[in-house]
């Protein structure tokens, strides 16, 4: 019930519309990676998918922000089922940055998707920045996963960084084709074709 009716309101507040390029015709294990330039965008992207989709979807999000609160706690954990990651660990060394794989990987079980950022940071301007390697390493722990590139647009512009009201402007949703990790494929490569496969989604 309180994931549904947040659902509804984040279509509101938002006013996104959700277009997919390859609507998504069976339950296989996906993860969804998007650009990243506001509190919203987690929310915009799991109330923008079918019930059934959102209920085996989990964001993977920072610990700290989550974490902060009851409130907060108890949407990360009884609601969005959040997979909670310590962000500033990760960024202090490869080992804690590997352990966060292992957890992400652990949360997805063998059927659960994950809706994540590759930016690792949120973009304050709009410009999608270079991609960190985490879903690189995810995907070769998982090579079955199917890649779902997401663009978010205007969501910097409906919820600036620091504004707690948002701005009545029309977002968008753009779920592109899937990809996934070639056989083969080295770090660099796979990193570069996911984002321009994300960038391609702004002219849709």
């Amino acid at each position: 019930m309180v994931g549904r009716l947040l659902a509804t309101v984040a279509k509101i507040v938002s006013g996104a519309r959700a277009h997919w390029v390859q609507p998504p015709t069976d339950a296989r294990q996906r993860l969804y990676f998007a650009n990243h330039s506001s509190h919203l965008d987690f929310v915009v992207i799991w109330s923008a998918l079918t019930p059934a989709l959102r209920a085996r979807t989990r964001p993977v999000a920072g610990a700290d922000y989550w974490l902060r609160g009851p409130v907060r706690r108890y949407l990360a954990r009884k609601v969005f089922r959040a997979i909670l990651v310590d962000r500033a660990g990760a960024a202090a060394s490869p080992a804690t940055a590997t352990r966060s794989i292992e957890q992400i990987a652990e949360g997805m079980g063998t059927d659960q998707s994950i809706i994540v950022f590759p930016e690792g940071t949120r973009s304050h301007d709009g410009d999608v920045k270079p991609f960190k390697s985490g879903i690189y390493h995810l995907c070769r722990m998982k090579p079955h996963l199917e890649l779902v590139p997401v663009y978010l647009a205007n969501m910097n512009r409906i919820l600036p960084k620091g504004e707690v009201l948002p701005v009545p402007l029309l977002g968008r949703v753009i779920f592109g084709a899937p990809l996934r990790l070639e056989p083969g494929e080295e770090k660099a490569a796979f990193l570069t074709r996911a984002r321009a496969a994300m960038l391609a989604l702004r002219e849709q």
